[in-house]
C-alpha cells in the first residue's frame, strides 16, 4: 500500500508528536479565539462598558449549570468547557474578567478571548457591504491583539512566550460562522455570502501561521456548524419550494452548502499548512458532522421534541422570533432543555454541545484523532485543581 506524502507526514507526526505528549502530560492550558460558540464572558464586560443590552446576559441563559447568565451563549455549558473538563483543566476564563485586574493569566488556567457574534473578517469589511454587526464589533485581529497584550505582562522574554504558547492547547474557535450568518439574516444573497468564504478562511490561516510562528505547537481548527439546519434560518429565510429542504433532515440545503464550501476549503488549506509545518500538530474538528449525526438521528440521543425547534424563544413553528428573542421579556423557554438540541434559534443547548465534544474529542470527528495524541485523563472536578498557562498547579 502506498502513503501519499501528506499522510506520511501525518503519520510521523503523530509518531513524534505522541512521545513528546506523553512525556510531558499534555497540555498546560487552553488558549481560545473565536465567537459565541466559545465566548465564556467577554461579552459580559463588552456590554458593561458600551451599555449594550444584550440577550445573552439574562436568564435563561446559563441557567442549566451555572444557574445565572456568564455570557455563554446557551443553557449552560460549551465546547470548550467540555474540552477542559475532558482535559482534567479548570474551565478557561474570559480575557475580559469581571474582576478588578484584567491580567486573568495569573489564574494560570490559560485564557479565552471569543467573543460573541466576532467574525474572522474585519468589521470594516461588513460595513463596506452593508452589514451591520448588532451584537459586537470585535474580529480575529482584534482578539489576537488581546493575546499579544497578554504576552507582554506574563513572559520575560521571547523565548518564554514561546514556551509558554507550546505547552498550550490553542483551539481557533470556531470562527467564521458569523461572517456568514449575519450577511445571510440580513438578506445578501447566497452568491454574495459565498465569495467571502476565501477571504474568511485566508484570515483564519493566516492567524493560524501568525501563532505558529510565535510558537504553537498544537492547533485545533474547528469548521463551520451546519447553517441550514438552525430554527432562525429556517424562519427567515425558509420557502415555499419543498425542493429547497433536505428532505431528510428538513434543513435548507443551500444554506448548508455555504459551510460545506467553508468547510472543504478550510480543510484544504490546513492540508497544506501541515506541509509547510510538519512538526506543529493541526487538528481539523469536524463541527459540522459532529453536530449532523445529532440532527440525522435525534431520538438516537435522546432529543425528543424535534431537533429543529429552539428551547427558547419567541413562538412559532420552531419558537423562533427574531423581534422576540431568547432573553426578552415575552420570550418562551422549555421545561426540558436536554430533550431539544437547539437553544434559543442559533446556538445549541448544553446537552448537544456535550455530545459534540465527545464525539470531537473522544471520538472520530477530528482529523487527527485528537484522543490519540493525548491520554485522557479522568475527569476531575472544576472546583479541584487545575493545571494553567504558567504550568502550575492552582487551588480554586
Amino acid at each position: 500500500m502506498e502513503f501519499s506524502t501528506s499522510t506520511i507526514l501525518m503519520i510521523l507526526q503523530l509518531f513524534l508528536w505522541n512521545r513528546s505528549l506523553y512525556a510531558n502530560g499534555c497540555y498546560t492550558s487552553i488558549i481560545s479565539f473565536g465567537d459565541s460558540l466559545a465566548d465564556t464572558g467577554n461579552i459580559k464586560k463588552l456590554a458593561s462598558m458600551s451599555h449594550a443590552k444584550v440577550e445573552y446576559l439574562q436568564l435563561p441563559y446559563g441557567e442549566t449549570f451555572f444557574h445565572q447568565p456568564t455570557g455563554r451563549a446557551s443553557n449552560g455549558r460549551l465546547i470548550i468547557d467540555f474540552l477542559a473538563e475532558i482535559l482534567g483543566l479548570p474551565l478557561i476564563p474570559p480575557f475580559l474578567d469581571d474582576k478588578e485586574s484584567d491580567n486573568v493569566v495569573e489564574l494560570g488556567q490559560g485564557v479565552n478571548y471569543a467573543v460573541v457574534s466576532a467574525t474572522a473578517l474585519d468589521t470594516s469589511f461588513h460595513e463596506a457591504r452593508g452589514t451591520i454587526n448588532p451584537t459586537a464589533n470585535v474580529s480575529l485581529g482584534v482578539e489576537l491583539a488581546w493575546f499579544k497584550q497578554t504576552l507582554r505582562s506574563i513572559c520575560s522574554d521571547a523565548s518564554d512566550c514561546r514556551s509558554l504558547i507550546g505547552r498550550s492547547l490553542i483551539l481557533m474557535g470556531e470562527i467564521g460562522g458569523t461572517d456568514y450568518n449575519n450577511p445571510i439574516m440580513q438578506d445578501k444573497s447566497i452568491d454574495e455570502v459565498e465569495s467571502y468564504i476565501p477571504l474568511v478562511t485566508d484570515t483564519i490561516i493566516s492567524a493560524i501561521n501568525e501563532l505558529i510562528d510565535m510558537g504553537a505547537q498544537t492547533l485545533v481548527v474547528p469548521g463551520t456548524f451546519p447553517i441550514g439546519c438552525s430554527s432562525s434560518m429556517l424562519t427567515l429565510r425558509g420557502s415555499e419550494n419543498k425542493e429547497e429542504y433536505d428532505n431528510i433532515t428538513g434543513c435548507l440545503i443551500n444554506l448548508n452548502k455555504i459551510a460545506e464550501y467553508h468547510n472543504e476549503v478550510l480543510k484544504s488549506k490546513l492540508e497544506h499548512l501541515r506541509e509547510l509545518h510538519p512538526n506543529v500538530i493541526i487538528i481539523y474538528a469536524d463541527y459540522y458532522n459532529a453536530a449532523m449525526q445529532i440532527i440525522y438521528s435525534p431520538i438516537k440521543f435522546g432529543f425528543t421534541n424535534g431537533v429543529l425547534k429552539s428551547c427558547c424563544g419567541g413562538e412559532g413553528p420552531l419558537n423562533y422570533n427574531k423581534f422576540v428573542p431568547c432573553g426578552s421579556a415575552f420570550s418562551t423557554v422549555c421545561d426540558d432543555p436536554d430533550a431539544y438540541a437547539y437553544w434559543d434559534g442559533t446556538h445549541f443547548t448544553e446537552a448537544a454541545y456535550k455530545i459534540i465534544s465527545k464525539s470531537l474529542f473522544q471520538g472520530q470527528y477530528t482529523t487527527p484523532h485528537f484522543y490519540s495524541l493525548c491520554p485522557t485523563p479522568t475527569p476531575t472536578s472544576t472546583s479541584q485543581i487545575g493545571v494553567g498557562l504558567l504550568g502550575s498547579q492552582v487551588q480554586r
